[in-house]
């Protein structure tokens, strides 16, 4: 950093070398940091902040088809019918039926077509009139959703959040170093100057840097769950592997294999959780016609499932889950009928699996079943996607995304004012090397936590070398401030 940026008595009485030095190693690896993490910090921050306000955008722009106007006195039609009105307008297979959240929204039943494609029928629950359709997961939010998590650049770009999440809490850990007083009055909660001076752009970033760092090493944090190699590995530590259910929960029935998370969205926790199956334990079923009536001996037949979707429905609002859930429906004659929700309160967190031939529930979780860490991580995951305090929630988060770009800016700025002429402009080596080495020792215990973010510290250590070696940090050799 320039000296004109000191005081008159600061640029006389130089700090020791050994303290020049280590700050120095800092800096040159916080631009490192923000070298990389910045331009996924912008993209993570617009995404995120569109993503915050979800229900809200979307009741906007699919208002025709997820409102519908309150129409007093009407009866309503059963969940069947809506299926049925669904099916006439979209032929193919019904595999899902999700109830309206509250009044004045509509139902929504996922088809898939005879070609595979899945499409979501909006439906008005109170004359069971097709309102439109769109394909599964085709609303503007879920696009929102793909881009913020990578997963639609597909896995690999997934493992990038990962890296950019190391590295972020990198970039507030060093941040901090950089902007601790040290005797310092200006630019510590202050910013000096006016848009025209480098002194403003660095003062403004780092007094940005001290209010948001905070909020960003958490959703750095809480972002880790969606990771592809990290987080795959805490999910099956902190769920056991035990069917992939919590600890606690009843699982003496039989398992179908199949995963929860193939069915649709679900929570963290129970992304390895495995379907139970229908009728098995309850063999006289099996010879059972899909009325109840009694078989011919002679004339065996799998069990057919008789509960019905109108009962199942029925059957979930008894056990008292939160409107807007969703029901996976039977596949297959081993099929159960699953009713899921993760509504905005984590304790109204809901999944109940009932037998298709008897009504009961083989399988009932909610969030209090998770164990110590899922319930910890299933917390972070709620505030981090501003579910979980309202709209307090909401508007922290995004002062904090607002404040993660105006941060990438001012770098940027900063960096452009400071850059040597034909030069990248990475800060100066320390003069004494082993004060380097030992920051990248502590570094490397980051990258034990994180492995792709301890690979990528490679990476980037064999940038730093080549940088070094062709004189890329350029001619600037002044002290930090």
């Amino acid at each position: 950093m320039s000296d004109l940026t000191l005081p008159p008595a600061a640029r006389t009485a130089r700090p020791p070398a050994a303290a020049a030095d280590l700050y120095r190693a800092v800096w040159r690896w916080h631009f490192y940091a923000g070298l990389f993490v910045l331009p996924f910090l912008v993209t993570l921050s617009l995404t995120g902040a569109l993503y915050l306000f979800r229900d809200e955008i979307e009741a906007v722009v699919h208002a025709d088809l997820k409102r519908v106007a309150i129409t007093e006195g009407a009866p309503g039609v059963a969940p069947s019918a809506m299926i049925a009105s669904a099916l006439a307008a979209r032929p193919g297979t019904a595999v899902k039926f999700t109830t309206p959240a509250g009044p004045g929204a509509s139902a929504e039943i996922t088809v898939k077509a005879a070609d595979g494609e899945r499409l979501a029928v909006y439906v008005d629950p109170q004359d069971g009139r097709v309102l439109g359709s769109l394909p599964d997961r085709g609303t503007v939010m879920w696009l929102v959703r793909s881009l913020h998590s990578l997963s639609f650049f597909g896995p690999v770009a997934r493992g990038v959040i990962e890296i950019a999440a190391g590295w972020a809490i990198l970039l507030v850990l060093t941040g901090i170093y950089l902007w601790w007083p040290r005797g310092r009055t200006g630019g510590v909660v202050t910013v000096r100057g006016t848009a025209r001076t480098r002194v403003f752009w660095r003062d403004l970033h780092a007094v940005t840097g001290l209010g948001a760092g905070g909020i960003l090493v958490f959703l750095a944090i809480t972002g880790m769950p969606w990771s592809q190699v990290w987080g795959g590995q805490v999910n099956q530590w902190a769920n056991g592997s035990n069917f992939g259910y919590p600890a606690g929960v009843r699982v003496d029935v039989p398992m179908s294999g199949r995963k929860l998370a193939e069915d649709g969205s679900t929570s963290w926790s129970l992304a390895q959780a495995q379907v139970p199956t229908s009728g098995t334990s309850h063999g006289s079923h099996g010879a059972h016609g899909s009325h109840g009536e009694a078989m011919p001996d002679s004339a065996p037949a799998a069990p057919t499932p008789f509960v019905g979707i109108d009962r199942a429905v029925a059957r979930f609002d008894a056990l008292g889950l939160h409107g807007g859930y969703a029901v996976n429906l039977p596949a297959g004659p081993t099929g159960v009928y699953t009713g899921s929700v993760y509504p905005d309160d984590l304790a109204a967190q809901r999944v109940v699996h009932l037998d298709a031939y008897t009504g009961e529930p083989l399988l009932d979780m909610s969030y209090a079943d998770y164990g110590p860490m899922g319930r910890a991580l299933e917390w972070g995951i709620n505030v981090h996607l501003g579910q979980q305090y309202g709209l307090a929630n909401q508007l922290v988060l995004l002062a904090a995304c607002l404040a993660n770009v105006l941060l990438a800016v001012s770098a940027a700025i900063m960096w452009w004012k400071r850059r040597p002429a034909r030069a990248m402009g990475v800060p100066p080596m320390p003069r004494d090397p082993r004060v380097l080495r030992g920051l990248v020792a502590l570094l490397a215990v980051g990258g034990l936590i994180f492995p792709l973010m301890g690979a990528s510290l490679l990476a980037m250590l064999a940038i730093d070398r080549a940088v070094a070696h062709f004189g890329g940090a350029g001619p600037d050799r002044r002290e930090p401030a």
